[in-house]
């Protein structure tokens, strides 16, 4: 006799109800999401090109996203607008240049626009590189106007080159000075039981300060207002000089910031006309309708001016010009430094030995006339930087020129690699030297034993076993890191001082890890001109006697993966992420966050086979 199966009873049939309902959910759910990565996998890969015109009198619209760099760091992982984590948004300072370059000359384009807003930040030498293309622009006498409802300090220097500068009525334009604030970890290591054991040669080599102390050096004080200072004054007679104002207005201005306000009824929009920073209050509406008066109604949009974006037009001249083989067969090769400087390979947005070391090597093979090298790194690894410097070595004992071209930061390993070209480039604004070694090792026995777990056993000498987080670090092996970091010392002053034509004694004046402004840095001997990435590449071909070439940009070859999620990436309006990002509580949070916390996340970067490192922690350009 077959037995029945038992009835479930309505409490359970209720549950399994809502528990089949939302397995359901989530297999829509589920399918729904699959749906749509392949219609933007079908949208990167099939997608065509829509046809790019440009539009006769129309303007150049300059609307940069997020951070201005030199290298578009790759992105990992699931996009973020699928749910994956969120990154800044990019925009390559070359591709600004190129365009606005081209348009100068392009009997097509009547003016150019500064539409600032979702410009997230960038370094003062960028912002001076971008503002360079600008001048340049202006010089084939089409008009600059600069529309924004709010101005932050970075976006307000590159509108200064406008000749109109329009803000919001409700708008303002915040002006602070620059400042170089970090936090301290010293006493929360001390509660942590972890011992921080740092080796060091040079007095203003603070990199490990925020792990050794609990405030700034009195020297990494002296040292960081020094180019601070420098960097400020070169912000402020910039913008004063394209404004016609007086070389004290922007400091006076901050100064009596309070009043200024008082005086306009606490406008910022109003104290920013007041002092002649902006020449009109105007809504965007408003704004764009003046520049409609001079380019024409958008056909598509009659809300708008008639023009084309930035980076379409990019791509247009780009299609529209395509190189002919018969022509310029003389290159001269391009390649981009960008990041941490780390051993073995890394990924864009960071310098991998192996990686870079790739790359210069298949210049060589490219047979290129001259090499320039744009630099822009804090430093990193002492071995790594060693295995850049020889590939460029190697490269000019092959009869081709290295040059240098410092971004906005070349400091530290920076610069060790720096010393292997023929001739250094240098922004005025950007942040070099740091010339100073320093090693870390940091060891938890203490923090373990607190918790009851203790290390014990047994080694064929007296070193065994030394290099472990889980036990105390022996005399001996704390004089050998010691002697390392100031052998590698030495190594850095022998190199620096046979590359710059002098002695490491002199050298050692410079460095002990002290950090220069390009310019101070020019007027000390420790680069050879003043310029940005197009002086550099004149000079190179000059130095190869080149009339006539091309410029070709060596780089990383992507995998089909990383293709794919850069693909992604570009299809979301960055502009919108930007939007939601920014009014989001808690993003805002975390994006305030991220500096606190940098100083931990530089921690993973510890990765020298010997634990000895050419890095430089304030070196990051306001």
């Amino acid at each position: 006799m077959t037995e029945s199966t038992p009835r479930r009873g309505p409490i359970r049939r209720i549950f399994g109800a809502i528990g089949g309902a939302i397995t359901w959910l989530r297999r829509v759910f589920t399918n729904l999401l699959f749906l749509l990565l392949l219609l933007f996998i079908g949208m990167a890969i099939f997608g065509g090109e829509e046809r790019i015109t440009v539009p006769q009198g129309g303007a150049l619209k300059v609307a940069p996203s997020g951070f201005l760099v030199d290298e578009l760091t790759q992105p990992s992982g699931v996009p973020a607008f699928i749910g994956g984590p969120s990154a800044p948004q990019e925009t390559r300072v070359k591709d600004l240049v190129d365009a606005i370059d081209h348009a100068a000359g392009d009997t097509r384009i009547a003016a150019l626009v500064l539409e600032l807003d979702y410009l997230g930040g960038a370094s003062l030498s960028k912002l001076e590189e971008v503002g360079e293309a600008i001048q340049r622009f202006k010089a084939s006498e089409k008009p600059v106007y600069a529309i924004g409802d709010n101005f932050t300090q970075g976006q307000y220097f590159l509108a200064s080159y406008a000749d109109k500068v329009y803000m919001n009525p409700m708008g303002s334009l915040l002006l602070t000075g620059f400042g170089s604030y970090r936090n301290y970890y010293k006493s929360a290591l001390d509660k942590l039981k972890v011992n921080f054991h740092v080796f060091r040669v040079g007095d203003y080599k603070d990199f490990i300060e925020p792990y050794t102390r609990d405030d700034m050096s009195p020297a990494s004080r002296e040292n960081n207002s020094r180019w601070l200072h420098q960097l400020w004054s070169e912000y402020t007679e910039q913008v004063t000089g394209l404004r016609n104002l007086p070389p004290e207005s922007i400091d006076n201005y901050i100064a009596d910031m309070p009043n200024q306000l008082r005086a306009e009824g606490g406008s910022w929009a109003d104290a920013a006309l007041a002092n002649k920073f902006v020449d009109k209050l105007l809504s965007r509406r408003a704004a764009i309708a003046e520049v409609q008066e001079l380019v024409g109604v958008d056909d598509a949009d009659k809300t708008q001016y008639k023009s084309i974006d930035v980076m379409d037009y990019l791509r247009h001249t780009k299609l529209a010009n395509l190189p002919d083989p018969r022509q310029h067969n003389d290159k001269i090769g391009l390649i981009s430094a960008a990041g941490a400087i780390l051993d073995g390979d890394a990924p864009a947005g960071e310098i991998g030995s192996n990686t870079l070391g790739k790359l210069i090597a298949e210049a060589r093979e490219k047979k290129v006339k001259a090499l320039v090298l744009r630099i822009d790194s804090p430093g990193g690894s002492a071995f790594a930087s060693e295995a850049i410097r020889q590939e460029l070595l190697a490269t000019r004992e092959a009869g081709i020129p290295v040059i240098i071209s410092m971004g906005s930061v070349a400091a530290s390993g920076g610069y060790w690699i720096a010393a292997g070209g023929d001739r250094i480039w240098a922004s005025p604004s950007t942040i070099t030297g740091s010339i100073g070694v320093f090693g870390a090792f940091p060891t938890f026995e203490e923090s373990l034993e607190h918790l009851g777990v203790y290390n014990d056993g047994v080694g064929t000498t007296a070193l065994a076993g030394t290099m472990r987080i889980d036990r105390a670090l022996p005399e001996a092996a704390a004089d050998i890191l010691q002697q390392g970091v100031e052998h590698t010392y030495t190594q850095f002053l022998q190199l620096v001082a046979a590359a710059r034509n002098s002695t490491p004694q002199e050298i050692h004046k410079l460095a002990q890890g002290q950090v220069w402004t390009g310019r101070m840095a020019h007027e000390l001997g420790l680069v050879d001109e003043l310029g940005n990435l197009k002086d550099a590449i004149a000079d190179a071909a000059q130095i190869a006697k080149l009339d006539k070439y091309d410029v070709v940009e060596i780089q990383r070859e992507l995998t089909p993966s990383e293709k794919l999620m850069r693909a992604l990436a570009e299809n979301v309006d960055a502009k919108i992420a930007a939007s939601v990002e920014q009014n989001l509580p808690l993003g805002a949070w975390f994006s305030s966050l991220q500096p606190a916390l940098q100083p931990l996340k530089e921690l993973k970067t510890f990765k020298d086979p010997r634990a000895l490192y050419v890095r430089c922690m304030s070196c990051v350009a306001p």
